[in-house]
C-alpha cells in the first residue's frame, strides 16, 4: 500500500510551507480524507480553505505538537473524525540561530519540545493506530541539518540529529511489518522557516536579518517541489528521502569527507556561512 483511496494521512505543522503543500499534493492523490495541524489556526484555516473539496475527509486540529495532553487529544479526535489512520507526518518544526554561548536553555527546550518531542509524540500517540491497518507508513520530517551541523545552529541541528536517530532506530524496529518508516532530509527550501524562527538570547539582533537573507539565497527548492520529492518518497516507501539537489550534495559530501566538509560546503555558498558565523 503507498497512497491510495482508502488512505487516511495526518500532516502537522499544515498552516504553511512544506506542512501545507503536502497537505495539497497529498488531496490530489485521491485519499480518502486528511487530517491537518498546526498552532496558527489563521494559517491551518487558510490550508483548510484551499484544499477546498467537499467530498473529501478533510478535518483540521489547532494543536501545539510540544504539548503532550494536546497530543493525545488530537490523536483521539482523528480516529473519532475518520476512523483510522495510514499515514503520519510529523512535519512541525522550529528554527533558532546561535552559537551554543548564544543560545539559552530556554532557547533550547522550546526547540526541542517542537522539534523532537512533537515528534516522538506522534509516533508514540498515532502508532497503535498505525499498527491496527494492513499497511501504513511514518513519516517524518529532519533537515540537511540532521546530516550536517553547521556553526552557529547546534540546536537545530541536535533536534533535526534527534529526529533523524529515532527515526532510523524505529525503521529496524519495524522492519517486516505493516509499517513502513520514512526520513525526509529537505536542503534549502522556500518557506518561512527561518523568518519565523528565533535567535539565541544572546545572539547579536542583526543575525536574523543575516540568516533570512542567507536562506533566500541558498533555498533553490520550492514547498511544492518539496512536497513532490515527499510524495514520490512514500509511494516508493523510501527510507531515506532527500529533497532538493543540494540535499543530495550534502549528503554525498558529510559521506566523502567527514570532518572537513564544511570548508567545501562554505565555498559552495561564497564564503556565507563563514561571514555569517564569523564571531563563533
Amino acid at each position: 500500500m503507498t497512497l491510495t483511496n482508502d488512505s487516511i494521512a495526518v500532516v502537522t505543522g499544515a498552516a504553511s510551507g512544506i506542512g501545507r503543500a503536502l497537505a495539497m499534493r497529498l488531496v490530489k492523490e485521491g485519499i480518502a480524507g486528511i487530517s491537518i495541524a498546526d498552532i496558527n489556526a489563521r494559517g491551518l484555516n487558510d490550508t483548510l480553505e484551499m484544499i477546498g473539496q467537499p467530498e473529501l475527509q478533510v478535518s483540521a486540529h489547532v494543536v501545539d505538537v510540544a504539548d503532550l495532553a494536546q497530543m493525545a487529544d488530537f490523536a483521539r479526535d482523528v480516529v473519532r473524525k475518520h476512523g483510522r489512520v495510514t499515514h503520519l507526518i510529523n512535519n512541525a518544526g522550529v528554527s533558532l540561530f546561535g552559537t551554543v554561548e548564544e543560545v539559552s536553555i530556554e532557547d533550547l527546550q522550546w526547540l526541542m519540545n517542537i522539534n523532537f518531542w512533537g515528534t516522538v509524540y506522534g509516533v508514540k500517540l498515532f502508532l497503535p493506530i498505525l499498527r491496527a491497518q494492513p499497511q501504513a507508513h511514518v513519516v517524518n520530517v529532519s533537515s540537511v541539518f540532521g546530516l550536517v551541523a553547521p556553526a552557529g545552529n547546534a540546536a537545530y541541528s541536535a533536534s533535526k540529529f534527534a529526529v533523524r536517530g529515532f527515526t532510523e532506530s524505529l525503521r529496524h524496529e519495524l522492519v517486516n511489518t505493516n509499517i513502513a518508516v520514512s526520513c525526509v532530509h529537505p536542503g534549502g527550501v522556500a518557506t518561512n522557516i527561518v523568518k519565523d524562527g528565533r535567535i539565541g538570547a544572546q545572539s547579536d539582533i542583526g543575525l536574523k536579518e543575516q540568516s533570512v537573507e542567507l536562506h533566500a539565497k541558498v533555498s533553490r527548492t520550492t514547498a511544492d517541489e518539496a512536497a513532490d520529492t515527499i510524495v514520490r518518497g512514500i509511494k516508493r516507501r523510501s527510507k531515506r528521502i532527500l529533497v532538493g539537489r543540494d540535499a543530495q550534495i550534502i549528503d554525498v559530501l558529510q559521506r566523502a569527507i567527514p570532518v572537513n566538509h564544511m570548508s567545501v560546503m562554505d565555498r559552495l555558498t561564497g564564503g556565507q556561512l563563514r561571514k555569517l558565523h564569523k564571531r563563533s
